[in-house]
């Protein structure tokens, strides 16, 4: 299976959370499209999405564009994932974790947006989703995700986390982590060369502080109640 983009989605119960996300992007909300609108940026193509499930708590997932949904999502139970919805061009599945994950048609994308600089001078982008899983799966969740998308696995510095080494292009990472609770779920990350800074902003936009790991990253909850992290890693680092 080639992946050819990634899109990150925030799904929540309403649209209340949504003019958060366009501040923290710097985005424009397209045309309501169904239950879901693109966040459209400055430049590029688009790689994030809101979408409203009122019957679901704030989450985030991940769609993968293949040129063949259908011979994606047999590659995809093929290596452990089982299928929760099957709409034809839209497969909905779950892997061996338990992580929500889609794929879709792809439509061409091959730009990704730049990194936004914001009036108090630092630059940020969101480049990273995290693949939060219970630490006794760990190393099958890792192995699924390389299968899945051929992107190489890195070992990071601290054992809780996994690095999958990004496809050439692509607008999003993959970051799988170890964490201490029974299910899996995702989030998203942004990078930025000044965290304090990209955090003050997003406090002022309504988020709160969960925890900080200083010079490293820090944990918020945006409007929704969505956790998100801010990191140090450079957002101009392909």
């Amino acid at each position: 299976m080639e992946v050819r983009w990634v899109t990150g989605f925030l799904d929540s119960p309403s649209r209340a959370g949504e003019a958060f996300w366009l501040a923290v992007t710097g985005s424009s909300l397209s045309a309501r499209r169904g239950d879901f609108a693109t966040l459209v940026p400055g430049d590029g193509d688009a790689y994030l999405r809101v979408q409203v499930l009122g019957s679901s708590p704030p989450r985030t997932h991940l769609d993968l564009h293949v040129s063949s949904v259908r011979g994606a999502a047999g590659e995809a139970v093929g290596l452990g994932a089982s299928v929760v919805l099957d709409e034809g061009d839209l497969v909905v599945l779950r892997s061996p974790a338990g992580a929500v994950f889609c794929l879709v048609p792809w439509s061409g994308e091959v730009v990704r947006p730049a990194p936004v600089r914001w009036p108090g001078g630092q630059v940020s982008l969101v480049d990273q989703v995290c693949v939060d899983v219970p630490g006794k799966v760990f190393d099958r969740e890792v192995g699924f995700w390389s299968a899945l998308t051929g992107w190489e696995r890195r070992a990071s510095d601290s054992p809780e986390f996994e690095h999958l080494v990004r496809g050439a292009g692509m607008p999003l990472k993959l970051l799988v982590q170890r964490v201490g609770s029974a299910s899996a779920g995702m989030h998203v990350d942004l990078a930025c060369d000044d965290v304090d800074r990209e955090v003050t902003r997003h406090v002022g936009l309504g988020a709160s502080v969960v925890r900080r790991v200083p010079g490293e990253w820090t944990t918020l909850r945006d409007t929704s109640g969505r956790e998100y992290c801010v990191t140090g890693r450079s957002p101009t680092v392909c």
